[in-house]
């Protein structure tokens, strides 16, 4: 770059020689003080344009500035016609250095300058004072257009690519927070289930051996089914076909708590026909999630779940009473109620929580019939 704009230099140096210091030695250089300073204001007007890429808008005025003083001293001195160029150069330059409404007023100061020039130098000379500025203007102008269109593009394109990062990263959170999800959801209630039917085999190993070897077999079909989910999430998670859920994994879930230990029913009313897998999964999640918390932090309370479908709607409730006085052996993240209200109003639903008369109530509503809202709802999750 250095190396074109030295050129480029060394071009407006041996123009502004060609078109004014050449002919006038050629017609004879003048030998009065005042017509040396009519020759010099020429040159000097030339060798502005070596700064007309950094200050165009004062190579345009003080280049303008410097033509007028051998205008006014046209007695003492020969202009040549070749140094029209400059003329035409510096109204280029001009048409560059201003944008907008000051290109207007520009405009009319050229105007202005050229009637100027006109009324010094006097008739015939009006037709090269408009071929050497009005086409050189106008095609500053055009190139000015050009480069600030060229400049908004190429800022528009930045801003774009800014725009898809920032797109990008927020994919990215949203994909990482969904799997911190899934994982909080199948882990969380694997470990609390095993952790609770370890702390019951412990308690049984020494005075009830048939009920310890119950308890550490549903231990490990607990181990097995966090293994399964797992692998499932996995397999999900590379891209492979993995059989869409139903609700008839609600059932499955509470038979595996029941079986657990945990005292727990759950009862289906209305229909289940038209309930996409989105929401199923959803209401799978809640009930485990509701499960999960029940174990931690309501060890010996009786557990109702009600799933029921209304209409569009399907309604997951569960519910569970206080719990029997004894120390907790699990705590939680606090994050999972949170996510699963988030998993819900994904869907288009709502999701409620908190204490009740005797016990704790998680109730989620879904539309569970409205199938493309909830292929919206994935689209957004995906």
């Amino acid at each position: 770059m250095n190396a074109a704009r030295r050129l480029e230099a060394v071009g407006i140096v041996a123009l502004v020689a060609a078109v004014i210091a050449l002919p006038t030695a050629i017609h004879g250089w003048p030998t009065s003080v005042v017509g040396n300073l009519f020759t010099a204001a020429l040159i000097g007007s030339g060798l502005t344009l070596l700064w007309w890429r950094s200050r165009p808008r004062l190579v345009a005025v003080l280049g303008g500035a410097l033509v007028l003083v051998p205008v006014v001293l046209n007695a003492y001195g020969w202009f040549p016609d070749t140094a029209f160029a400059i003329l035409a150069l510096l109204t280029l330059v001009a048409a560059l250095g201003w944008s907008g409404r000051a290109s207007w007023a520009v405009a009319g100061a050229l105007a202005a300058y050229l009637a100027v020039l006109w009324m010094i130098l006097g008739d015939n000379i009006e037709v090269p004072l408009i071929m050497f500025s009005v086409p050189s203007f106008l095609a500053g102008t055009v190139l000015r257009l050009h480069w600030e269109s060229a400049e908004a593009l190429a800022r528009r394109g930045r801003e774009l690519e800014e725009e898809r990062e920032l797109f990008a990263e927020l994919a990215v959170r949203h994909e990482r927070a969904r799997i911190a999800s899934e994982l909080h959801d199948i882990v969380g209630h694997a470990i609390s289930v095993m952790v609770i039917q370890a702390a019951a085999g412990q308690r049984l190993v020494d005075r009830d051996p048939v009920g310890t070897s119950q308890v550490f077999a549903g231990l490990a079909e607990s181990a097995r089914q966090g293994h399964e989910d797992l692998r499932r999430l996995v397999e999900l998670l590379g891209g492979m076909e993995v059989g869409g859920p139903d609700l008839s994994l609600i059932e499955e879930i509470v038979t595996r708590a029941a079986r657990s230990g945990l005292d727990v029913s759950c009862r289906f009313e209305g229909s289940r026909d038209g309930v996409s897998a989105p929401v199923a999964h959803a209401a799978f999640r809640v009930v485990q999630e509701s499960l999960t918390n029940a174990l931690r932090y309501a060890p010996g309370a009786a557990v109702r779940v009600l799933v029921r479908g209304s209409g569009r709607d399907l309604r997951v409730r569960v519910e569970n009473g206080d719990a029997v006085p004894q120390q907790s052996l699990l705590s939680g993240t606090g994050h999972g109620l949170a996510g699963l209200r988030e998993r819900v109003q994904d869907l288009g639903g709502q999701l409620v929580a908190g204490p009740v008369a005797g016990g704790w109530l998680v109730e989620a509503t879904m539309p569970g019939g409205d199938r493309r809202r909830a292929r919206r709802a994935v689209g957004r999750r995906g």
